[in-house]
């Protein structure tokens, strides 16, 4: 197990030496954090999740750092410092180089990797956010607190939706089902909910699950087609629900020593169209058993009570595992090196029961006929119809069995009949398969060896003959080739090298010393004999081929020989490109799991298989450049005929002819060292070497003299230049030196003729200033007469306003001066009423008065007259006379005055209403005297008691006189006093209206 410190390290490498998971923990690599301070300290990583490729891990430590390992180009970055803990992470959004982390501040936040650069902060949550769901489309997130559940636009990053819970009922999860439109709730009281996420529509709730069997549900996984949910809690037990039929259809009892499970999650498989059968559990004592849920086995664990796991993901396409530990590491499992032993190839169909040797036999006793899928039978005789290939066995019984032996545990028979049923290797395991079958022993020392010794010169400007677009790819090429020119000089003159190791170097890319491995092994294996008329191809080879093909296909070899066309046209392109010029990668693949498994002469026969598979195409071929074309370029081939075809020439061609006689078995590359290759005539690759280095040295002397006749040459035609340069020099000096004197001359008649035209100027300035004065100031005037026209305006529209303003109210005056006087008329005539009342009622009252002293007087008469008799009777008389004569003199009085008393106030009106009207029409004047002699007049005036004779009147009716005066008198003293008011109020107001126009004159 490889351990890695990150430290203070912001990038670097995961791995220094390929990773070699053993079987029994599976762990590729531990990585933890110490830092390197005066007191260091382990910084405890919190929580880890992949990104949609299941290649790349990001992981948060509880000081913010957060850091990116790749495991596919084995790197790692610090990629941001929150400078707080991160709770929750998610990595698969749908722009790749971002991700979501949910910090303790209880804020998600989006960075870029790349950039390195804050993308996005999102607030909303009041408490720790503890799980983030990606929808399968990456557009959307959901957030889960304890409290409530928040929908993202990861678009816009606005929030959607939000859930709110009641306060008893806590939230346990909150996420998207895989591959649907579908949110899962479920809730601290059992109760699971399905949610559309575009609606948010409740789609239905799973029901409770039996008492007898009832936990509080923690934790949930789903599969990854969504048909299967499996939760569970503080218990051993696990419930298994059928989202479909949703009902629980299982409950999985764990071991007894598993009392709690803290995190589930299933395990995805290639093969098994995302209904997942193994569900990795963790439970409390840190170990994470993965369980098969149809059988229920056990199928292996990782962790252990000392070394115990907190959380655990998976990656997408179940490769690799992520384990948090429980001192803060983290832990990287291979899944392959887990399942290795599960995984393993189902036995053979057929087996052959062989009877024990009596004696010894010879070789060629030993021979049996060899089918796929039938029992072995006796060999028929050479001359028969049929021909077979005839298999020569060791004498000991255990010689089959050790030969199909292979590494890591598999037999090479057994992937044979793999092979042969499926016609290729899984992908998931193709590369495991090639590096048992060719037996690679990984020599990291001896490849570092040839990887130091750099760059081969021959390969130095590999990009000018090979242009490939990756310069990753051409890179990879370049260390490749130049460490197979190292192992052997061979190769460093080969020129179809880089077309025979491009399609390996291309798919191990990502691992060197494998694609090293494989390549040499092709080249001691399937490229036997190849070498040995170096520099030209390999006749000996093409031979066998050109022999095949004549027993097998005599027309198209003769179409060949007729048109011209050699075994160097028709084969040696595909063996010097491996076939990855016309086959494409998914072919080329499914031909070297057959090749690989095979005697190294299968590739020859492909080379034959694909002409007779070809030959109707090729048949219509008459020309050179088509025949080039054809095998330098796709076809329209299956390429699984050829493989059929390929097996049945392995087993019908004459032992005689067939290429496995003349090419030794498969042999592995040696352990520790790589074996010498030295399969080619070494005098001619000397003295291609020497030669070659003679040609450079004198390639270098010819360089080195020719530099000097060209440094020579460089200066006598620099001195030349600079000679040529000094003439020219001072010839364009001359010409210069005479072109300034005659550009003085002109510049100075130009300065002549332009300071007249200034004069000119100047003058035309100065009459322009002149007129612009002129012009200027009559605009000026022109605005001022406009501004005083435009304020006599103003003032006439303000006069015009003032007066049509005096107009309404002098208007308005005249009307209410008009009710004032009906006021008064009617105020007259209920005066007048009231006093022709008050008259009845003085002169009832005086009547009353009369006849009362009448009957009085009669009385005292009639006293008198009884006692004093008859004599005063006539006196009597006289004195009743001159008491009516009073009496009627005092009514005569009464009635005088009340005349006078109207007449005086009706006069007293009308010169009220004359000096309003008056005053009205010449508000200006003064009216103070005018009020002074109204106030004589009105003194002037006859009053009611200046008639009163107090003297011949009776008591009472002087009486009652003088209170009817008095209340007259009051009566008119108040109209003149309002009358005065009124006056008063209208001069001030023409004052004003008088003093308005002088102000605004001013």
């Amino acid at each position: 197990m490889q351990s890695t410190d990150l430290g203070n390290k912001e990038s670097g490498k995961i791995w220094h030496r390929k990773p070699s998971p053993a079987t029994r923990d599976g762990i590729i690599v531990n990585i933890i954090h110490n830092t390197s301070d005066y007191h260091p300290k382990v910084l405890r990583f919190l929580n880890v999740a992949f990104d949609g490729t299941g290649d790349c891990l990001i992981a948060g430590d509880h000081q913010g750092n957060i850091y990116v390992f790749d495991l596919y180009g084995n790197r790692f970055n610090l990629v941001q410092r929150t400078a707080q803990a991160c709770t929750a992470l998610a990595f698969n959004l749908r722009r790749k180089s971002e991700f979501l982390v949910a910090l303790a501040d209880y804020s998600i936040k989006c960075f870029d990797t790349v950039t390195k650069e804050l993308v996005s902060w999102m607030r909303g949550h009041e408490s720790s956010v503890f799980s983030i769901s990606v929808h399968a489309s990456g557009k959307y997130a959901i957030t889960t607190s304890s409290d409530t559940a928040q929908l993202w636009d990861l678009d816009t990053f606005q929030r959607k939706r939000k859930l709110n819970i009641r306060q008893s009922v806590g939230i346990q999860k909150v996420f998207f089902l895989p591959l649907s439109n579908t949110i899962l709730s479920c809730f601290k009281d059992n109760s699971i909910f399905a949610w559309e996420c575009d609606t948010l529509f409740c789609k239905y709730q799973l029901p409770a699950p039996p008492e007898s069997s009832s936990i509080l549900y923690k934790v949930f996984a789903v599969t990854r087609d969504g048909r299967i949910l499996a939760a569970g809690g503080k218990s051993n037990h696990l419930h298994l629900w059928c989202l479909e039929a949703r009902q629980l259809f299982r409950i999985i009892q764990m071991p007894t020593k598993v009392r709690a499970i803290r995190h589930l999650e299933f395990l995805p498989d290639s093969f098994d169209a995302g209904s997942n059968q193994v569900l990795g559990v963790l439970s409390q004592d840190g170990i994470m058993r993965f369980i098969n849920i149809q059988t229920c086995k056990l199928l292996f664990e990782i962790g252990s009570l000392d070394q115990g796991i907190s959380s655990s993901v998976i990656s997408p396409h179940g490769r690799y595992i992520a384990s948090i530990m429980e001192n803060g590491s983290l832990n990287v499992y291979s899944v392959q090196a887990l399942t290795q032993e599960i995984n393993k190839p189902p036995l053979p169909l057929v087996k052959v029961i062989e009877d024990l040797p009596k004696k010894k036999l010879s070789s060629s006793d030993l021979k049996m006929k060899v089918t796929s899928g039938r029992v072995q039978q006796p060999a028929k005789p050479r001359g028969s119809k049929i021909q077979t290939r005839i298999l020569k066995q060791d004498l000991t019984g255990d010689f089959e069995s050790k030969k199909n032996e292979l590494p890591d545990g598999l037999n090479k028979k057994r992937l044979q009949i793999l092979l042969k049923g499926y016609g290729e290797y899984p992908t998931k395991y193709r590369m495991f398969i090639w590096r048992s079958l060719l037996q690679l022993p990984e020599n990291h020392t001896a490849f570092s060896s040839l990887i130091d010794k750099g760059t081969h010169v021959t390969f130095l400007n590999l990009q000018k003959k090979y242009p490939i677009k990756s310069r990753k790819l051409l890179r990879v090429l370049q260390r490749t080739l130049s460490a197979l020119a190292h192992w052997s000089v061979i190769f460093s003159d080969t020129p179809y090298l880089p077309l025979l190791a491009f399609p390996f170097v291309k798919l191990f890319q990502n691992n060197q010393l494998i694609c090293f491995e494989v390549i040499a092994t092709l080249i001691i294996n399937w490229c036997q004999h190849w070498f040995e008329y170096f520099p030209n191809p390999p006749i000996n080879i093409l031979s066998m081929i050109e022999n095949v093909l004549a027993f097998h296909d005599k027309e198209l070899l003769q179409h060949f020989i007729d048109h011209d066309i050699t075994s160097q046209l028709y084969a040696w392109p595909l063996l010097e490109t491996v076939f990855s010029e016309v086959l494409t990668r998914e072919e080329w693949l499914k031909l070297f799991d057959n090749i690989f498994s095979n005697h190294p002469s299968f590739l020859l026969m492909t080379v034959v298989a694909y002409n007779i598979c070809s030959r109707v195409p090729l048949l219509n071929c008459n020309l050179k450049d088509d025949f080039e074309f054809f095998f330098h370029h796709r076809n329209n081939l299956d390429i699984n005929v050829v493989i059929r075809q390929v097996y049945h020439l392995m087993e019908t061609t004459p032992t005689d002819i067939h290429p496995d006689s003349m090419l030794n078995v498969f042999v592995a590359l040696t352990k520790g060292q790589y074996p010498v290759f030295n399969q080619y005539p070494k005098f001619i690759v000397d003295y291609q070497t020497q030669e070659r280095e003679r040609i450079r040295n004198d390639e270098l002397d010819y360089l080195r003299e020719r530099q000097t006749v060209e440094d020579m040459q460089a200066e006598v035609d620099q001195q030349r230049v600079e000679d040529e340069a000094w003439c020219q020099k001072q010839e364009l000096l001359r010409k210069a030196e005479e072109t300034r004197r005659e550009m003085l001359l002109q510049e100075e008649e130009k300065i002549i003729q332009q300071r007249q035209r200034l004069a000119a100027v100047k003058r035309e300035l100065q009459v322009k200033e002149m007129h612009l004065q002129d012009a200027a100031r009559r605009r000026f005037l022109k605005l001022q007469q406009d501004q005083q026209e435009m304020e006599l305006r103003r003032l006439d529209d303000e006069i015009g306003r003032k007066v049509y303003m005096r107009d309404r109210e002098i208007a308005a005056t005249a009307r209410d001066l008009e009710m004032r006087q009906l006021e008064l008329e009617s105020q007259k005539r209920l005066y007048e009423k009231n006093l022709t009342e008050n008259q009845a009622a003085v002169a009832k009252e005086m009547r009353a008065d009369a006849d009362a002293h009448r009957r009085k007087v009669d009385l005292e008469e009639h006293m008198f007259h009884k006692l004093i008799e008859a004599g005063e009777t006539q006196s009597q008389k006289t004195q009743k006379w001159k008491e009516a004569e009073g009496k009627e003199f005092c009514l005569r009085s009464a009635k005088k005055a009340s005349a006078l008393s109207d007449a005086s106030r009706k006069w007293f009106l009308k010169q009220e209403i004359n000096a309003a009207v008056e005053h009205a029409e010449n508000p200006c004047h003064k009216e103070e005297p005018r009020f002074q002699n109204e106030q004589e007049d009105a003194s002037c005036l006859p009053r009611t008691s200046h008639l009163n004779d107090s003297s011949e009147m009776h008591p009472s009716t002087q009486i009652s006189l003088n209170r009817r005066a008095v209340e007259w008198d009051t009566t008119e003293q108040n109209l003149i006093q309002k009358v005065r008011n009124l006056r008063q109020r209208l001069t001030a107001q023409a004052r004003h209206r008088c003093q308005t126009p002088h102000l605004l004159a001013a």
